[in-house]
């Protein structure tokens, strides 16, 4: 039988509630999973939040998004998008075009570079995802991301 999360923290004391274990357990296997991606977007030289935005952005398709839609879709929160988005575009990911019509609105676009790079990691990525998750049935994944989705989307 695997280890609890009790064992792996040794915990010596029950939880006060199957809430607090579910959200240990969360907690520690979200930081594990956060750890490892982070360690393969470094190997390419990205932090996870510039690859959720190449991801967002390669998903967006030619017309690119704005700042705020961007910041809506990461999958972690960011103070600071713009400045985010100024660094990759320094280092050639995305471009920023303002608007002729509207001076307001940025728009940020993949660039080449940048989907090439996506290109180069998601064989990586999908080799990680395999090592994180290869364990559990396709049965098993859809009750999590369902379980997760709850957790969410709470009343």
């Amino acid at each position: 039988m695997a280890p609890t999360i009790r064992d792996e923290i040794k915990q010596t004391r029950p939880f006060r509630s199957p809430a607090e274990e579910a959200m240990t357990n969360l907690a520690r296997t979200g930081r594990l999973v956060s750890d490892a991606g982070d360690l393969l977007f470094k190997e390419f030289g990205l932090s996870s939040a510039q690859y959720n935005v190449l991801r967002i952005l390669r998903g967006a398709g030619p017309d690119g998004l704005g700042r705020n839609e961007i910041r809506d879709r990461l999958i972690t929160r960011m103070p600071d998008v713009t400045r985010l988005l100024e660094r990759m575009a320094e280092a050639g990911l995305v471009r920023r075009e303002r608007d002729p019509d509207d001076r307001r609105c940025v728009p940020t676009y993949i660039t080449p570079k940048g989907l090439a790079l996506l290109d180069q990691i998601d064989s990586p990525l999908t080799a990680l995802q395999q090592r994180l998750f290869g364990h559990l049935s396709p049965e098993q994944l859809g009750m999590l991301s369902e379980l997760l989705t709850l957790v969410r989307k709470r009343p």
